[in-house]
């Protein structure tokens, strides 16, 4: 017998800020089924997994039962989309379920991701099909076995109806987890309305519930947003660690709590180039790879506008402290770059130099046209002898060797042993990927109906760092082709 699954809601987003939301029901779906479930976050969520994982668990997900304490509602932002500045936008096709205290004591959204039109809809119609809703699972996993800050997914079900893009394709609902779905486009939301009152309950908000040691600096606004900005530089940096390109680094898409969200036309590299762009609507490049760093800036810089009239009451004097801010963000994300990629090489301590030699290897990559995992990965291979296994992965092998040279004196200064030195860099660099062919083929079948490529994929990047035999096409880069790859928002 199937017990009703109980989820004990505690909803502060719907108490505490009226007028940054619509309440809202989810539309229901005609024959749903579960695709995909995630049981060990339904335990660390504190929920039964096994009472979610029924028909019970199904039609909440489906959006055809609104559990109990939940409070449905669509979320308003407004955000700088390509650098142009929409006033209003707002969750157009998620409906933020509630929010539980997880195993952890940390609070986090459970929110539905295609479950029909809200008040937000603006002419669309609030539904998603099955092919997003599956990448943004997979790639979500795939971040967060990578260490990397991200939303998560609790589950994916199809819908039984049908979505219509360019053709119809099977509808389905993704279920979300995040420390919270406040972005910068929340704060933006209030500003363009001249709400100065609204920001600043905003801003407590936010305080409260992602960065509580600052509510008693000397100046909280100012460290709240000193805050943002750490976590923020911290994620993108994560991101350029792994060669991760977000695709739609949009002011509605940067959370506050500095977690990876919505992962629409996101895709990692395969061969490295400093200026890859996926994203089929990004047609000047405004979120390349390499300028992700810089738009971290631009982004956090809308979020200094907000918050002008609370750091302090002369604005001269707030534009100064906010700009003093904004001015260290690049500095702050240089720091967490290099130390993330003195790791990839195998450095715990610091030489002045490291900088050039990592540049140095990536404009040797480049040039080559190596695999930015695969060059990382193998690196520790040479460790243990082997250098054929990396400096094949370049179209010049010589060009490898001499950096290898001073690569390995480098390390002589570490006095570490060096199986050791290899086994600490197997820990950071990644065999498995989610690889972009490998993705495609996954969601090409789920379409179809057959969820086991999507299954094994799951599996294989749920653990980045176990290379297993038999798994090798799963590390292998994509069969070259003269069409770049792109990927698509998926709305």
């Amino acid at each position: 017998m199937n017990h009703s699954p109980q989820f004990n809601f505690d909803n502060s987003f719907a108490r505490s800020l009226e007028g940054f939301f619509k309440p809202c029901k989810a539309e229901p779906a005609t024959a749903p089924k579960l695709l995909q479930f995630n049981h060990a976050l339904a335990k660390e969520l504190g929920l039964d997994p096994i009472a979610l994982d029924s028909e019970a668990g199904l039609a909440i997900f489906s959006g055809n039962t609104t559990p109990e304490g939940s409070e449905p509602l669509a979320q308003a932002y407004a955000g700088h989309q390509f650098g142009g500045f929409s006033p209003q936008l707002g969750d157009g096709r998620a409906l933020l379920l509630g929010e539980v205290i997880d195993t952890q004591q940390r609070r986090r959204d459970i929110q539905l991701k295609g479950s029909g039109r809200t008040p937000f809809s603006r002419g669309g119609d609030g539904l998603a099909a099955i092919g997003p809703v599956l990448r943004e699972y997979l790639i979500g996993e795939g971040m967060y076995a990578l260490g990397v800050p991200t939303t998560r997914a609790l589950a994916a079900v199809s819908t039984g109806k049908h979505v219509y893009r360019e053709i119809a394709l099977p509808g389905a609902i993704l279920t979300r987890i995040a420390a919270s779905h406040i972005r910068v486009g929340t704060f933006q939301y209030a500003g363009a309305r001249g709400d100065i009152l609204k920001v600043r309950e905003l801003a407590d908000y936010a305080i409260q519930r992602h960065y509580p040691d600052t509510a008693d600096a000397e100046n909280p606004y100012l460290a709240f947003f000193a805050a943002v900005a750490d976590s923020q530089a911290t994620l993108v940096a994560r991101w350029m660690n792994i060669g991760f390109i977000h695709g739609v680094m949009n002011t509605d898409n940067m959370t506050i709590s500095g977690e990876t969200i919505d992962y629409g036309p996101c895709a990692f590299m395969d061969r490295y180039s400093s200026s890859t762009v996926f994203s089929s609507i990004d047609q000047y490049g405004r979120y390349a790879y390499t300028k992700q760093p810089e738009i971290l800036t631009w982004n956090l810089a809308r979020l200094a506008e907000t918050l002008i009239p609370h750091v302090d009451t002369n604005k001269e004097r707030a534009i100064e402290l906010l700009t003093e801010m904004i001015e260290c963000i690049q500095p702050l994300y240089e720091s967490y770059w290099l130390a993330g990629m003195r790791s990839k090489l195998g450095l715990s301590t610091e030489d002045i130099l490291d900088q050039e030699l990592i540049n140095d290897l990536l404009k040797l990559m480049e040039a080559g046209q190596a695999d930015f995992t695969l060059v990382f990965r193998r690196l520790s291979q040479a460790l243990r002898g082997d250098s054929n296994s990396v400096r094949n992965l370049f179209k010049e092998p010589e060009a490898f060797d001499s950096w290898e040279v001073r690569w390995q004196k480098r390390l002589e200064q570490e006095d570490v042993v060096a199986e050791t030195t290899a086994q600490a860099m197997d820990k950071v660099n990644p065999i498995y990927i989610p690889r972009n062919h490998k993705v495609e083929e996954a969601l090409a079948a789920a379409t179809n109906q057959d969820m086991a490529p999507f299954t094994k994929l799951l599996d294989i990047v749920s653990h980045p760092f176990d290379e297993v035999t038999g798994n090798e096409a799963y590390a292998d880069p994509a069969p070259a082709t003269n069409r770049p790859y792109q990927t698509f928002c998926g709305t």
